[in-house]
């Protein structure tokens, strides 16, 4: 653990950015923001490591505030992604960076804040905080929990990982495998509850098709899209998936232009609203060279740029989870690096979802594919015949998507009326 922070901070020294922001706002929480802490003592704590795990605590601290406004709510994220897009975040009453997890910091930071209960979300797992935590008998639980098999905690050399899990005050996971695992390794304090995620991206979806607001912030993209019955809404891509959804635009736009000279050649114009993960600007050109003279930017669109691209870029934060909605299939990015990003949020709007090859470790994909609503791609030859599919039976495969999402909500009912039921 403590190399590990180490290697941060010399990635720091070296000029990583995103490392540089996650020292800097470390330290700071504990050196000058100690006032704000003591401030919130007795507050509800809730900590995610970043963007995506926020999402799974936001329908408990929404609950929670709604129903119980005097509680003081304060939100930790470790990674600087997710403080930069939460730190103003109206429902908390204080958000900050949590301090690396060396004893010294999880000892100042807890003392500071002394919470009446500390609500860790998926993966969160930072040994000196959870002793910690559990030498003052501070209630601690972990929401949204998954396991797999060949996780730490149930190798041979998992005594000591599994030790920590017994931490925790109760585990609510995601389904009854990593119930039964846990169980079977001596964890008892655990049930299943689900994934609050689906409630979020639930509620989501119908406040966005309900709210006519939103029509201003996106007219641009209501304009790209208007008339056009094939649209791809590919959201948080990476370079390769980039790659892939270019040779399938540039196809399309072949056989449109085919069209013009016979009428039996295709079935029309496809467009493709593009949603990137990283939008810095290196990102960004390596995108605009990948779809040069065939683009137009977000922040840059005129309405006479828009008639004439088949690209929408979108280069600034915050609009994915409501663009998904304009679209008639979605392509979900990061499924040839580390692993898929949020794919229940298109499903959530009844939209068929592509994604790529390293999806085993996120359940609602599987259940997607068990649906007959998603499906993953190794190359383009599979990524053009689903993609196809999916854009040519969009109906019927959207209501399996939404379906197979609305069979997950309740997650976040049972865990606020085994924490907060009783308040």
């Amino acid at each position: 653990m403590y190399i590990y922070f180490l290697l941060i901070r010399i990635a720091a020294l070296c000029g990583h950015k995103k490392a540089q922001m996650l020292v800097k706002g470390q330290r700071e929480t504990l050196k000058q923001r100690t006032t704000e802490l003591n401030a919130l003592r007795g507050c509800v704590w809730f900590h995610a490591a970043s963007v995506g795990e926020f999402e799974q605590a936001r329908p408990m601290i929404e609950r929670l505030k709604r129903e119980h406004p005097e509680k003081k709510i304060v939100v930790t994220f470790f990674s600087p992604s997710g403080y930069e897009m939460r730190k103003n975040y109206n429902l908390a009453d204080g958000v900050f960076y949590l301090p690396f997890a060396t004893r010294s910091n999880a000892k100042r930071f807890i003392e500071a804040l002394r919470p009446s209960m500390a609500i860790f979300v998926k993966y969160e797992f930072w040994p000196a905080y959870l002793k910690e935590l559990k030498k003052r008998s501070i209630p601690t639980y972990c929401i949204s929990a998954i396991f797999r098999p060949k996780q730490r905690f149930f190798r041979w050399y998992g005594g000591a990982s599994r030790k920590l899990l017994k931490c925790f005050t109760h585990i609510y996971v995601q389904d009854e495998r990593s119930e039964k695992l846990l169980k079977d390794h001596g964890i008892s304090s655990c049930s299943v509850a689900g994934d609050t995620r689906f409630d979020r991206v639930v509620n989501n979806s119908q406040c966005t098709m309900h709210n006519a607001q939103f029509t201003e912030e996106l007219g641009l993209i209501e304009r790209f899209v208007e008339g056009c019955e094939r649209v791809v809404v590919a959201g948080s891509t990476w370079p390769e998936d980039e790659k892939l959804l270019e040779a399938y635009i540039q196809v399309q736009r072949d056989d449109v232009q085919c069209t013009m000279h016979n009428a039996q050649c295709t079935k029309g114009q496809c467009k493709l609203i593009l949603v990137p993960h990283e939008i810095d600007e290196a990102h960004l050109h390596f995108i605009f060279n990948l779809f040069q003279g065939r683009y137009v930017r977000y922040t840059r669109a005129t309405a006479t740029a828009l008639i004439h691209a088949d690209v929408l870029i979108i280069d600034t934060m915050g609009l994915l989870s409501t663009i998904y909605r304009y679209g008639h299939a979605a392509y979900v990015g990061g499924g040839f690096g580390e692993g898929i990003h949020n794919t229940i949020e298109p499903a959530a709007f009844g939209r068929p979802v592509v994604f790529g090859p390293n999806y085993h470790h996120f359940r609602e994909a599987q259940g997607l594919i068990d649906a007959g609503a998603g499906k993953s791609v190794k190359n383009y030859r599979e990524l053009a015949a689903a993609m196809d599919y999916a854009l040519d039976n969009h109906r019927e495969l959207g209501d399996k998507a939404y379906q197979y999402v609305a069979s997950e909500i309740g997650a976040t009912e049972k865990i606020y009326q085994d924490l907060f039921g009783h308040s």
